[in-house]
């Protein structure tokens, strides 16, 4: 028997995949695998991974959309390759879909262009606003995951490099990094902690 292997992306931590899931029980998925990773790449998706390891002769892996499965079209033809090795189906709740047809191949590689066409822009407008704020004065760039100012304070009140590390739960490379304008180039780590001893 055939199975029904439904698969719910969503890019970051915040968002949920409940629609997702809910519309791909709708569609007869009799497994759901989740997660949330970037679809920018296959690499390091596990539930896609265990998918495409699980799947058997004709049975059908079921997304939403496509960009729920891959970003670029190299991505896209990647996974349906895999996927007609295995003798197993693509299909999507959504769109018109369905791998098992020449139709559905041909609209299906349609989409991935357009996929990869959509993110390529997002890209190109996302660095010409980052240039125009630079352009303002107004471009802060990321945060910085590090307390650089307590890092310093705890340093100037005599705390060793190793003990500021565990204290702020950070790397002791981030506390030397944040020290680099402190310590003089070309001392080592162990030179560094032996200051303070």
């Amino acid at each position: 028997m055939s199975n029904v292997i439904g698969y719910a992306r969503v890019s970051s931590e915040d968002q949920d995949c409940s629609i997702q899931e809910a519309a791909l029980r709708e569609a007869g998925c009799t497994i759901i695998r989740s997660e949330k990773k970037s679809g920018t790449t296959v690499a390091g998706r596990q539930e896609l991974d265990t998918i495409l390891a699980f799947l058997r002769t004709g049975d059908t892996l079921m997304v939403t959309r496509i960009d729920r499965l891959a970003r670029s079209v190299a991505d896209l033809e990647k996974i349906v390759e895999a996927l007609k090795a295995k003798g197993a189906f693509l299909r999507a709740t959504e769109q018109t879909v369905d791998t098992s047809t020449p139709a559905g191949m041909a609209f299906l590689q349609m989409l991935g262009v357009f996929a990869q066409f959509e993110t390529a822009i997002r890209k190109e407008r996302q660095m010409e606003g980052i240039a125009k704020a630079k352009a303002q004065g107004v471009y802060k760039g990321r945060k910085p995951s590090v307390p650089m100012d307590e890092v310093r304070r705890l340093h100037a009140d005599g705390i060793r490099p190793t003990d500021i590390a565990k204290q702020l739960k950070i790397g002791r490379g981030s506390v030397y990094r944040a020290l680099n304008d402190v310590v003089p180039a070309g001392v080592t780590e162990k030179e560094i902690d032996a200051i303070f001893d």
